[in-house]
């Protein structure tokens, strides 16, 4: 502080938002604090930037550290800055959030983190101003979820065109039409028919299919056309 000898302290922190799908409904994973402020509480995982660390690096070592996973889907959200929002000590928090696949995390790390996987719909009352944080994310969710591909980094390597229905009925709970969403999901050529049926599902005679990786990668960026239009405001 040197250099500013008249600036004020000001805490930077980092809360993440870590969206994940079993399958039927759309996750969120919460950590129940141990600590003042707020003991008992529910609240994002979260932490202080260090002096070291780019925001990114920051937001990938308290992803990693909840869930053991790298390389993963994550994305810079909204900053919140207001000047009681944390009772302890002024704080300034940008927030990002992260899809991960619900079956690739470290289930240690999230029990030793005192964390719990919670539908969005039993989500309970969450700590300063981070259900704000949850309910922006979710909009931002549907937003993209519509126009690119991002569902995808909430499913296993393998899957089947039922289960991407699922998850875009979980993301907007809604039912969907099965040959019109079939239909647009095929059309985009991000699909690869692995030649394989899915003997686990209901759906005995579901194909498996898998992304295309490289397709993925190139056209991410790309408007697609997931979801009717109605659906797609941010």
């Amino acid at each position: 502080m040197n250099n500013y000898p008249q600036a004020s302290r000001i805490l930077l922190a980092i809360d993440c938002i870590i969206f994940g799908f079993d399958g039927k409904d759309i996750k969120l994973l919460l950590v129940k604090r141990n600590f003042e402020p707020e003991k008992g509480k529910w609240s994002l995982m979260g932490g202080f930037l260090n002096a070291d660390e780019d925001l990114a690096d920051g937001a990938a070592r308290i992803l990693y550290n909840l869930t053991g996973l790298k390389n993963i889907y994550v994305e810079q959200l909204e900053t919140y800055g207001k000047i009681n929002r944390d009772p302890a000590e002024r704080t300034v928090s940008v927030v990002f959030f992260a899809l991960i696949q619900i079956d690739d995390h470290d289930s240690e790390a999230v029990r030793s983190h005192n964390a719990s996987w919670i539908t969005l719909e039993n989500r309970p009352a969450l700590i300063f101003d981070h259900e704000n944080m949850v309910c922006k994310a979710i909009e931002h969710l549907k937003y993209k979820a519509a126009l690119h591909p991002i569902g995808f980094e909430l499913l296993p390597e393998l899957f089947t065109i039922p289960q991407l229905q699922k998850l875009y009925e979980a993301i907007y709970n809604i039912p969907l039409d099965r040959r019109n969403f079939s239909r647009k999901l095929l059309s985009t050529g991000l699909l690869i028919d692995t030649g394989s049926k899915n003997s686990n599902s209901t759906t005995k005679k579901a194909t498996l299919y898998k992304l295309d990786e490289v397709r993925y990668k190139e056209k991410f960026h790309s408007f697609w056309n997931f979801m009717p239009d109605s659906m797609k405001q941010s």
